[in-house]
């Protein structure tokens, strides 16, 4: 959510278009403490060429798409840290109330207290880097990056509270309409403790702030990392499943998918414009009464047909279209052996999809898009990816991680 406007798709058009006097934006500076702050030093802007470069580029893309369809002031908040885990953005307290964080403010602890211990060679690394540094100079060159102390981790994006603290907490009691959310890569590997963790942040968040469920959306993580030949396990897969589960958990939240708009190579896709959109869908549909498509389809529920699984999804619109070629890819099937391969389907009705492989005689189940970075092509009419999903409920790879 951080990724700046200067840095997104069309940059140059972008901010030298980005003329518009009823649109306000604030940024907060990156504080990371573990003492409650209750002020920031930043300023309202007017959105113009000069002032929207480093702001989110999701962030203003929203908000130029409602103040576009909506014809309203609009004010922006821009709170994000790129990279950040979600640990960061909850009370430190709540945390510690549920045993199943206990594995993780332990390793925490664990840190904090070596932090002295590690001070004094710090130091002296330091001295050293300095001399070097000087020397460099002297020559002409270009001195390497001085080393970080031992305490950097504490003021980081990843520590408990950190970011809660520091940046969150100083903005509750501004007037909000709602709340846009991209994050979720620093939590891959704990995509299952994820399930319980996302949504303990936007209640805690929504507790704090007294006006009841405002709402809440989100982008699921995009596809990313080298594609596999054949169908393997996933931790982005699992986190994106686990932000999905959120949808039900907690009520007036919704996801924007965008499987289909990451870049293999670059964990930061520049079309943050699509993404942007996407969100916009939610909040004008949801909150504004507009009538626009905003939801992905999603599973729903399956049948077994001999040889082959008919799967029946929800929010598909006017129907089921795969995009770019005539047959839906991206799906794989599994016997009860738990060995998925790649499988063939095809769109049977307006919310049904017919998924085999000759591989499997007696298929148990079905699972889309299911990898790091996925080869999919299932779409609403309207334009909208199909949701990944699996049918399955076999432990994962993050199962167990704390």
């Amino acid at each position: 959510m951080e990724w700046p406007v200067s840095q997104a798709n069309d940059a140059d058009l972008e901010t030298k278009t980005a003329k518009y006097p009823r649109i306000r934006l604030i940024s907060l500076p990156k504080v990371g403490t573990q003492e409650p702050q209750d002020d920031f030093k930043g300023r309202w802007e007017v959105c113009s060429p000069a002032t929207v470069g480093q702001f989110s580029a999701v962030g203003y893309f929203f908000g130029r798409t409602l103040q576009q369809a909506l014809d309203v002031p609009i004010g922006l908040i821009d709170d994000a840290w790129g990279g950040s885990a979600c640990e960061a953005w909850i009370r430190r307290d709540l945390l510690a109330r549920d045993e199943k964080y206990e594995p993780l403010l332990a390793r925490w602890e664990k840190i904090e207290k070596s932090v002295p211990q590690l001070q004094a060679e710090y130091e002296k690394r330091l001295a050293a880097w300095k001399e070097e540094a000087a020397r460099a100079k002297a020559e002409g060159r270009q001195p390497r990056p001085a080393p970080q102390g031992p305490d950097a981790q504490l003021k980081g994006n990843s520590r408990p509270a950190n970011i809660y603290n520091g940046v969150l907490k100083p903005t509750i009691g501004y007037g909000l309409r709602g709340a846009i959310w991209y994050q979720g890569e620093s939590n891959a590997g704990r995509a299952y403790q994820y399930r319980d963790l996302f949504p303990l942040m936007i209640q805690s968040w929504r507790d704090e702030w007294g006006i009841g469920d405002f709402p809440f959306y989100w982008v699921q993580l995009a596809d990313y990392k080298a594609e596999k030949s054949e169908p393997a396990e996933s931790d982005w897969a699992e986190l994106r499943e686990a932000q999905t589960m959120t949808m039900s958990r907690l009520p007036n939240t919704g996801e924007a998918v965008i499987i289909d708009l990451g870049e293999g190579q670059d964990i930061h896709p520049r079309n943050k414009q699509g993404v942007a959109s996407r969100l916009a869908r939610w909040a004008l549909a949801r909150d504004y009464g507009i009538d626009v498509p905003y939801r992905s389809p999603t599973y729903k529920s399956m049948e077994k047909e001999g040889n082959k699984i008919v799967l029946t999804f929800g929010h598909v619109g006017s129907g089921l279209k795969p995009f770019d070629v005539q047959e839906p890819r991206g799906f794989t099937v599994s016997a009860s052996d738990r060995k998925f391969v790649r499988a063939e389907a095809k769109v049977v009705g307006k919310d049904k999809v017919e998924v085999w492989s000759d591989q499997v005689s007696d298929p148990v189940a079905v699972r889309y898009a299911w990898a790091d970075n996925p080869v999919c092509n299932l779409y609403s009419k309207e334009g909208l990816p199909m949701t990944p999903f699996r049918t399955d409920d076999w432990p994962g790879v993050t199962a167990e991680s704390k």
